[in-house]
Formats: structure tokens, C-alpha cells, sequence
């Protein structure tokens, strides 16, 4: 049997990747609500925009309503 059962190299590099690896985050999932709005980033061409908010407001509610039935939804 050897005196050192493990390189010395392997076991600091083992030692290292233990302390800088980041803990692995679990996925949260959000209830599901019926209804429930999300904030999300979306690049939309000028000109839609304006289409939509030509009718004054609840255009937001338009466009989604809009995306909806382009979704088959």
C-alpha cells in the first residue's frame, strides 16, 4: 500500500474546485395563478408600438391580447 493513497496535486485541485464551485440553485417554479402578469424585456419595432397606442391606453392590454390569439390562445 502506498504511503499517499492520493496524488498531492489532485487532492489540492480537488480541494479548490470544492470551495470556488458555485452550489447548484435549484429552479423555482412560480405558482401557477391564473391571470398572473410577468415583467419581461421584448424589443418591439417603433412602428407596432405606435399602432397600439394609437387607440390611448390599454394598449399593453391590446398587444397581449394580440400576442394571445397569435399564440393560438
Amino acid at each position: 500500500m502506498a504511503r499517499r493513497p492520493m496524488n498531492p496535486r489532485d487532492a489540492a485541485e480537488a480541494a479548490f474546485k470544492s470551495v470556488t464551485t458555485k452550489p447548484v440553485e435549484r429552479a423555482r417554479e412560480a405558482p401557477a395563478v391564473p391571470g398572473r402578469r410577468e415583467s419581461v424585456t421584448l424589443r418591439i419595432d417603433s412602428d407596432v408600438v405606435e399602432w397600439f397606442q394609437e387607440e390611448g391606453p390599454g394598449w399593453q392590454d391590446r398587444m397581449a391580447a394580440a400576442l394571445r390569439a397569435a399564440a393560438g390562445k
